[in-house]
């Protein structure tokens, strides 16, 4: 069952037993996680009991102090499912991440333990109606008074948004600053302060069972000690930190094309026409061969590119190819598997359906395939 070859038999025993949970646990209700738009919270604490929730963090606050390839294996197993559950992979990978590279021995004390029992769900709240990818121009503001900042903005598209009992909130705290980008701070804010509301869950065109929502800061009350790290340094933060969820996604979106490709495969080889599968058409066999090429290329990428990773490498150039290439990859695959299955396809109760849906989006979240792009120019020396 190992995918990569730094997978020991440690983590191949763990991928079995997360697998075996989540056929158990999560496949079988998937259809109606969507129907209700929402994954239940019980859900989120049946995974943080096996183990399942922040592995990486220190056995000291309640983790297993487990490296990275376990994150990837949880990710992976996630996304086999589907794509909803993409929340699982933020809390773990990429919210939780800040807490503990840049929270005080308090603040990991006081959050890392329920984030690991599934009592608390994180978020991060960066994007703004105003102001997507380009974070040095968001408007929500922090000033200070006394022991507490006042805040006051809205954010919207919020993954967890609605489950989410802790949202690492991007914040102004230097209205003069110049440039603009020294001005951003992370506050943690929970759930139940006063001044804070969520708003409604967006009805998306995918990930439906996918809990997105906007917030409201309206003068809201936060305490100087829910700062996670220092003031003013929050977009050095967030630029160290984007590589790994940028990854993340990358590694979604070739298990989406992967699992897309199995089932065309399936599905072409029973139905039939002109009185022979449709597998046995030169057509069909060129399009899957083409796709299970390009799949291949892409795990061999990734492969390399984890490894790197881990070994603490910078390899923002190719996270930033590795996103916008497997993503745009997995589009073009979602519509030609759409296609060969003809008519059925485009029917709810195959799969394809949904993840024709599904991944578009994943070409948006965590900074635009353009701003991929960019990035890989200006390291470029462009």
């Amino acid at each position: 069952m190992a995918r990569y070859r730094f997978e020991e038999e440690e983590h191949t025993m763990f991928r079995k037993s997360l697998r075996k949970f989540l056929e158990k646990e999560a496949v079988p209700q998937y259809e109606q996680w969507e129907k209700d738009r929402l994954i239940p919270k019980s859900f989120w604490r049946q995974l943080g009991d096996m183990g399942f929730l922040c592995p990486q963090v220190e056995e000291q606050y309640g983790g297993l102090g487990l490296d990275f390839r376990y994150g990837v294996i949880i990710g992976e197993e996630m996304e086999r499912v589907g794509a909803s559950l993409t929340g699982v992979g933020l809390h773990n990978d990429i919210t939780v991440p800040y807490i503990e590279a840049y929270g005080t021995e308090q603040q990991k004390q006081d959050w890392l333990p329920g984030c690991i029992s599934g009592e608390y769900i994180t978020a991060i709240a960066m994007t703004e109606p105003g102001a997507g990818s380009d974070l040095a121009n968001i408007s929500a503001t922090a000033v200070k008074d006394g022991d507490h900042y006042i805040v006051n903005g809205q954010k919207t598209f919020i993954t967890n948004g609605i489950n989410s009992t802790h949202v690492l909130v991007v914040v102004k705290t230097d209205l003069k600053a110049e440039p603009k980008h020294k001005s951003i701070s992370l506050l943690m804010i929970e759930e139940g302060t006063p001044g804070f509301t969520k708003g409604r869950k967006l009805d998306k065109v995918g990930l439906h069972a996918q809990d997105t929502s906007e917030l409201y800061f309206e003068d809201c009350k936060v305490p100087v000690a829910n700062l996670v790290g220092e003031e003013n340094k929050g977009f050095t933060y967030l630029m160290e930190k984007l590589q790994q969820e940028r990854l993340v996604v990358a590694l979604a979106a070739q298990i989406a094309s992967e699992d897309m490709l199995e089932m065309t495969i399936d599905y072409v080889k029973s139905r039939k026409a002109f009185g022979k599968p449709i597998s046995a058409f030169q057509n069909t066999q060129f399009k899957l061969v083409e796709m299970a090429t390009e799949i291949e290329l892409g795990k061999a990428f990734l492969e390399s590119l984890i490894e790197e990773h881990m070994a603490g490498k910078d390899v923002v150039s190719k996270v930033s190819m590795a996103k916008y290439w497997l993503t745009d990859t997995a589009k073009k695959i979602s519509g030609e598997c759409m296609q060969l299955h003809g008519g059925y396809g485009y029917m709810e109760e195959y799969k394809i359906a949904r993840r024709y849906r599904d991944i578009p989006v994943a070409a948006i979240y965590a900074g635009s395939n353009e701003i991929m792009k960019t990035i890989i120019a200006k390291r470029m020396g462009l």
